[in-house]
């Protein structure tokens, strides 16, 4: 078993961990897992670019999952597996996939041979649990505008009430704040529950001025 992969270097030490029969093959770019002959292609640092889309289904009809969490397969246009690789869900024990049907079959065969518990989700924005978190961490930024309650208790009333792995805060530091508001900007187009905080869109504004 061959996986070809592009991302970062924790990304790809995660995924060797979890796939300990197969050869992970780093590459540097999408365009140089076509000289590599894999059983399934790994495109963990996706964005929606028209060309890199291009590049990657000439990878079809072997698997291509590409992290995307916010872009769907509708809007991809492609019968690529949606994952989620952001920061602390790349490695947790089940992991959720979007499929398309064509590929349904060969990703569930796929995911039973290298023993990696998965749950096939609809294909919307955030899927289920980085939608949930987004949402908790939205509503803990609301919160802090209201001046209900520090960050700190927050996080910490949120560890010992829910048993979460991170406060809101903590966890929104650790997944990036400009993805927190992209994903939330593709939500709310259809609900306005996700409207925003102000306080946290500027806060993201701001940590992508400085970077």
């Amino acid at each position: 078993m061959k996986i070809a992969v592009v991302g970062d270097a924790s990304c790809i030490l995660e995924l060797e961990a979890r796939c300990p029969s197969a050869t992970v093959m780093s590459c540097d770019s999408v365009t140089a897992m076509l000289n590599e002959d894999a059983d399934a292609y790994f495109d963990l640092e996706f964005t929606k670019d028209l060309e890199r889309i291009k590049t990657l289904s000439r990878l079809l009809p072997k698997l291509v999952f590409v992290n995307a969490v916010v872009d769907t397969l509708k809007e991809i246009g492609q019968p690529f597996v949606r994952l989620n690789a952001w920061p602390t869900f790349f490695n947790r024990d089940i992991c959720e996939l979007v499929v398309a049907n064509e590929s349904l079959l060969s990703t569930k065969q796929f995911m039973e041979l290298i023993n990696w518990k998965y749950q096939i989700v609809a294909d919307e924005p955030g899927m289920i649990s980085t939608r949930i978190v987004a949402m908790i961490i939205n509503e803990a930024y609301y919160t802090t505008e209201a001046g209900v309650s520090s960050r700190e208790e927050i996080d910490i009333a949120m560890k010992l009430g829910t048993n979460y792995p991170y406060g809101p805060f903590a966890w929104a530091n650790k997944i990036g704040l400009q993805n927190i508001v992209s994903l939330l900007t593709a939500l709310q187009k259809a609900h306005e529950r996700y409207t925003i905080s102000s306080l946290l869109e500027s806060e993201a504004s701001e940590k992508e001025i400085k970077n």
